[in-house]
């Protein structure tokens, strides 16, 4: 394997770069990409963020740059913070090439960077939208395009930009070399390889090497309505020093961020609404230590360069697993110490699994602190502040101020335990959030069955000893159990909803009892009977649950298509 720079046989101009930038050993990524991409041959490469794919394509790009008219190089991204964090580097890189790197994306003006254009540019980086905007006025040439760049693939499929992808890829040479990176391989972006790329070589980083001994794992099992409440409690007991909690959307960033700042934790948002310069603003008070939280969604997270993060926080579990050990790589860089937690639900103690069977390492699971926990911690962590103050002795007006009250008769204990009350007066202003327990009736999920029409049925009905069903903790028994059937429903307690979609939007049991479940925060396994027919479902939900179920209506979605749900 190569062991440095130097014997990848690079231009001086871009050694010279490199070795200024105090580069000097090829990351796994670059040493299995740069010497293929070289030789000029299709390539796919299977990394992480944070790895260094960027040089890995970029000192290639490079090294083969020569002057021409048009743009000889394309790099598509997903967003416009990687765009422009991948022309910077290859402004860095190139520097003493002189090479010219326009990154175009969309909400900003369209004068610059046409103008750009037409003075003439040698690397093209941008996102699909705005790439084809260009292209369909006329004012980006792809005709001299030598190498295209598909950065983070699976994301741009995500973000739904592959059809414009494939448009770019259309109007772009055919001998062209073409560079994928992904971290994923979903279907659609091996599709997409085999219809673009001429018999790309693999270049993988092993899932061994997505790990890190540095970073220690553990999770804690806790009610999604008290997640909230389970994070200030850790932010009480925890040494944290900057923590990236990482959210499912941009609503979710932003409404997070409020909630700790309300609880007295310096928290900001980071996500896609923010323009660069609002992002670069809050980067900045992170990095001053002004901020101790950022909250962000996997996409907007992409492209911060932060290396001295301590702790990741998953306050909800991703869906994909390899996103996970993207996410906790965010912490334990530099050789440092770093800590990754993640909040779950019952519901999430599967893709826990998950992650454990990727990563081959167990995530320790841990017990919240409790009241006693947290009021032991503070009192330390008064007397420890006490103990550093009497070390430095800095208190001379202090002192005196403690002599007039023992001259006026006051004893000297007394003065010192008024002067602690006094120095926790805050802790009124920060009462320990209650967090329900997780019961194991509650995690405990029943066996499901498919029937021929679709109906998601259960073989245990979690009945008691009493004959009556059991749903759970945080389900209310007066509201979910013991009820006459009604007519609506074939079940005991049961009310039936209808859908909006059916087997012609293929819907599937699944998506129905996780969306309700999430959404509606109702345990999933208290949903009954599902009939899937062609235009339409009937679902049956606990009658103390309907009125909660219909009210997140709007929220309920399979893929991108949103579902309603009324009462049948």
């Amino acid at each position: 394997m190569t062991t440095d720079f130097s014997s990848l046989n690079l231009r001086d101009e871009i050694m010279q770069a490199i070795t200024e930038l105090g580069y000097s050993e090829p990351t796994p990524i670059q040493a299995g990409m740069i010497p293929l991409m070289l030789t000029g041959v299709d390539v796919i490469g299977q990394a992480q963020t944070g790895t260094g794919k960027t040089a890995a394509f970029a000192l290639p790009i490079l090294n083969n740059f020569e002057r021409q008219k048009n743009p000889q190089a394309l790099v598509l991204a997903p967003t416009r913070e990687l765009a422009l964090q991948v022309a910077d580097s290859m402004i860095q890189y190139g520097k003493h090439l002189n090479v010219r790197v326009l990154a175009v994306y969309g909400g900003q003006p369209y004068s610059p960077q046409i103008n750009s254009l037409k003075r003439g540019v040698d690397v093209v980086v941008g996102t699909p939208g705005r790439m084809n905007d260009l292209l369909e006025r006329n004012v980006l040439n792809l005709s001299e395009i030598k190498t295209v760049v598909l950065d983070e693939a699976d994301e741009m499929l995500n973000m739904g930009f592959i059809d414009e992808v494939e448009k770019i890829l259309a109007t772009t040479p055919a001998e062209r070399q073409t560079s994928l990176f992904s971290a994923t391989m979903p279907a659609r972006i091996r599709a997409l390889a085999n219809r673009f790329m001429r018999d790309p070589q693999s270049v993988t980083v092993k899932r061994s090497a997505l790990t890190t001994p540095h970073i220690e794992q553990r999770y804690y099992l806790v009610h999604d309505s008290d997640k909230i409440n389970a994070l200030t409690r850790l932010f009480e007991i925890e040494p944290i020093h900057s923590a990236l909690i990482f959210a499912r959307t941009r609503a979710e960033t932003g409404q997070l961020a409020n909630e700790l700042v309300i609880r007295g934790i310096p928290a900001e948002a980071i996500h896609g609404d923010l323009d660069q310069n609002a992002r670069e603003r809050v980067l900045g008070r992170f990095r001053a230590n002004q901020l101790k939280v950022l909250v962000a969604t996997d996409v907007a997270a992409r492209g911060l360069d932060i290396d001295d993060i301590s702790h990741v926080f998953n306050f909800h579990l991703p869906d994909d697993a390899e996103v996970y050990v993207h996410r906790i790589g965010r912490t334990g860089r530099a050789g440092k110490e770093g800590i990754a937690i993640s909040l779950i639900s019952p519901r999430e103690k599967r893709r826990m699994r998950e992650v454990e069977a990727l990563t081959k390492q167990i995530v320790t699971k841990m017990e919240l602190p409790t009241t006693s926990d947290i009021i032991k911690h503070r009192e330390s962590q008064t007397v420890e502040n006490l103990k550093i103050w009497l070390g430095r002795g800095r208190f001379k007006r202090e002192l005196e101020m403690v002599q007039e009250l023992i001259e006026a008769g006051h004893d000297v204990v007394n003065i010192a335990a008024a002067a602690i009350k006094i120095a926790r007066a805050d802790e009124k202003q920060r009462p320990i959030s209650e967090v329900a327990e997780v019961k194991a009736d509650f995690s405990r999920k029943p066996e499901r069955d498919y029937s021929s029409r679709g109906s998601l049925r259960s073989n245990k009905r979690g009945d008691t000893a009493s004959g009556k069903r059991d749903f759970g903790a945080g389900a209310k028994r007066g509201d979910f159990a013991g009820k006459k059937p009604r007519r609506d429903s074939h079940e005991e307690g049961m009310i039936r909803l209808k859908i909006n979609k059916g087997k012609a939007n293929n819907i599937r049991p699944n998506d129905i009892v996780g969306q309700i479940a999430f959404h509606a925060n109702i345990p999933g396994y208290t949903i009954g009977k599902i009939r899937i027919e062609d235009t339409y479902t009937f679902v049956d939900v606990p009658e103390g649950a309907v009125d909660q179920v219909i009210k997140h209506s709007g929220n309920y979605k399979i893929g991108k298509e949103k579902f309603s749900v009324t009462k049948a």
